[in-house]
């Protein structure tokens, strides 16, 4: 693993790419390459990806900070990266409801794509809705992993505050808050409604927090890398094959047992509270992955197509955030067409395509406006000459 303030990790690029495609496939309504991804053959999914990457490229992005400058200069970046996610989150949530409008007022497509994504309680009491989305305190089901972000975000001050005393208080008050969490520690999701009710957030972020702070706490060096044994690996692909019976549709229509076992214990792998055995699982995923990729992703540098390939999905892991936003709100544009289209095997194969063409293209845009090219472009100026007009260079103007 790294230490704060070292270059990107290329494996962390290429798994968060590769969670990048997974959620969008899963955010397409009715998508029946929904039945082929992880999570449906084991206990955690796409979602751990993104959640302990994130924690892992926060140790990178903010760790160093802390350490050269310290606990105020990393709080302030971190008030910053509050602020930018805020902002995103906000926007996802209009520019998603503003096209929902548009796709029901334009009649061509038959559901009625407000009502699918549950937004007509918005609309039908704005005024309190809208502070309790400014405030985070309205938070629909589609739109709450930003929000689960934001919070966490504003952990890790206190995470590293304490780890500067000792790292055993960090990783106590982790797990605490997680026990806090499934114990019913939670936020409010609908505090702003005329009839206020007791639902919270989907994400709880004081169980989620884990998984975040697992990687953070790995890219940091807070956690040692785990050794590669043969022993360990055997062991996490028994947990890998013994969850699939628990989490395979086809197992479980088939057994009444799993069925009364997934309804009876049904903690143990919740989504919402983070069960255990979701971050069993996840640990287990991450530890096989660490050992394919090889020694510092050796096994990810190589040429010809698997190395275009690989390139391709880290180049859309870099640009996460950009990503994942235009990913959550072209999800549901994607699944409109797609059940206009009636859903079949073809039309899943080119809708799924084309998102897949969409984030590539977001992720290259966000990666070409970072590098703000209008800084380093060379100066030109429109020089007229007799009946005619063309760009020539600053310094030829000036006769340099």
């Amino acid at each position: 693993m790294a230490t704060p303030g070292r270059q990107r990790d290329s494996r962390l690029d290429f798994f968060r790419g590769i969670g990048m495609f997974i959620i969008l496939i899963a955010h397409v309504t009715g998508n029946p390459w929904t039945l082929w991804i992880p999570a449906r053959f084991g206990f955690s999914d796409a979602t751990e990806m993104f959640v302990f990457c994130s924690g892992m490229a926060s140790a990178i992005a903010f760790g160093a900070v802390f350490t050269r400058a310290g606990w105020l200069m990393g709080t302030l970046q971190i008030a910053q990266r509050i602020w930018q996610v805020y902002w995103v989150h906000l926007g996802v949530f209009f520019v998603t409801l503003a096209l929902m409008l548009a796709l029901n007022a334009s009649g061509v497509f038959p559901r009625d794509e407000v009502g699918a994504l549950n937004q007509y309680p918005f609309l039908n009491n704005t005024g309190p809705n809208l502070i309790g989305l400014m405030t985070l305190t309205y938070v629909p089901n589609y739109f709450d992993i930003l929000p689960m972000y934001l919070v966490i975000l504003a952990l890790i001050p206190v995470m590293m505050a304490l780890a500067q005393l000792d790292v055993r208080l960090a990783f106590v008050f982790s797990v605490g808050l997680w026990v806090l969490g499934t114990s019913g520690l939670n936020l409010p999701a609908e505090f702003w409604f005329s009839k206020p009710s007791d639902r919270t957030w989907f994400f709880n972020p004081f169980c989620w927090q884990l998984v975040f702070f697992t990687g953070f706490a790995l890219m940091s060096g807070w956690l040692p890398a785990p050794s590669v044994q043969r022993g360990l690996v055997l062991l996490a692909l028994a947990v890998v094959v013994v969850s699939v019976p628990f989490a395979w549709h086809k197992i479980i229509g088939a057994s009444e047992v799993l069925r009364d076992w997934r309804r009876d214990w049904s903690e143990l792998f919740d989504k919402s509270d983070f069960g255990i055995l979701r971050y069993v699982h996840f640990l287990a995923l991450a530890y096989l992955a660490w050992v394919a990729v090889g020694p510092g992703g050796v096994r990810l540098r190589q040429g010809g197509w698997i190395g275009a390939a690989v390139s391709l999905i880290s180049k859309v892991g870099q640009q996460s955030l950009a990503v994942f936003a235009a990913s959550m709100v072209m999800a549901r544009v994607l699944g409109a067409v797609l059940d206009f289209a009636g859903g079949g095997a073809f039309a899943a194969l080119a809708v799924n395509l084309a998102g897949f063409a969409i984030i590539i293209a977001v992720a290259r845009l966000s990666a070409f406006m970072k590098a703000s090219p209008w800084k380093t472009a060379r100066p030109r100026v429109q020089v007229a000459g007799p009946g005619t007009s063309r760009d020539m260079p600053l310094k030829a103007e000036v006769g340099t």
